[in-house]
């Protein structure tokens, strides 16, 4: 009798970069009964070395880590890689360390102690929208006041030259441009891009709309492209670069 063969597609890596053991061990114990491959760190400078031989689809990160912390980690990271999701897990309350973690590279930012459902719901949406990327089927380029966002190189151009956008400050900007100038609330935004609810008081969307506004900016002076909708969020509308947002 002939046994059937059946094609089982290769498990996604993900990184753990956690000095803490037992909260190491108990995301990859429950990554691996979600299905991912993991690998583990105890410090920055092992998973900056990890990450450059092994090219994790995403990386869960400490930051108060030996060696090299949490925050150069991102900085290195994203001047060699500017896709690989990463998820901070820290116990750094505070706003500024949120913002800073955004603001660095971090596509998002989980506090502790946290619920690991939560997690991997979390790592299941980063990696869905990577895998978006890569097949951008559907979604059209968006070209206004020269400005083209393209969505099979997840980049935006001014005048043929690239902004320089990371993947999600991409989908960020993509998502305003779909509403057709309409107010995109922040929720809402967050939802689109991110994948799941967002949690009162978080600041990723304000933190990510500032650091589209500068690249866009920086790479055409004499227009502005996202505007504020006070009390809601954000709208695309192109016009007269306005100092104040």
């Amino acid at each position: 009798m002939l046994a059937t063969l059946t094609a089982v597609s290769t498990p996604r890596t993900v990184l753990i970069v956690e000095d803490d053991e037992a909260i190491s061990e108990s995301v990859a114990y429950h990554l691996d009964r979600a299905g991912y491959r993991t690998l583990r760190a105890a410090d920055g400078a092992q998973g900056l070395r990890i990450c450059r031989q092994q090219r994790p689809d995403l990386v869960i990160l400490d930051l108060m880590l030996p060696n090299v912390d949490g925050w150069r980690f991102t900085e290195e990271l994203r001047r060699e890689d500017s896709r690989v999701p990463v998820i901070v897990c820290s116990a750094r309350t505070n706003e500024y360390d949120r913002v800073n973690g955004l603001r660095l590279g971090a596509d998002d930012y989980v506090t502790k102690p946290f619920s690991m459902k939560e997690l991997v719901a979390r790592v299941h949406a980063h990696l869905r929208r990577a895998e978006a990327h890569r097949r951008p089927e559907g979604r059209s380029a968006v070209e206004r006041d020269g400005l083209v966002l393209d969505p099979e190189q997840i980049q935006a151009f001014v005048e043929g030259r690239a902004v320089g956008l990371t993947p999600r400050e991409f989908e960020v900007l993509y998502a305003l441009a779909s509403a057709a100038g309409k107010p995109v609330p922040r929720e809402r935004l967050y939802r689109e891009v991110w994948g799941y609810e967002m949690v009162h008081g978080d600041r990723s969307v304000d933190v990510f709309v500032r650091k589209v506004r500068q690249k866009l900016a920086a790479a055409r002076p004499d227009r502005g492209y996202v505007q504020t909708h006070y009390g809601v969020g954000y709208r695309f509308e192109p016009g007269p670069a306005d100092p104040e947002g």
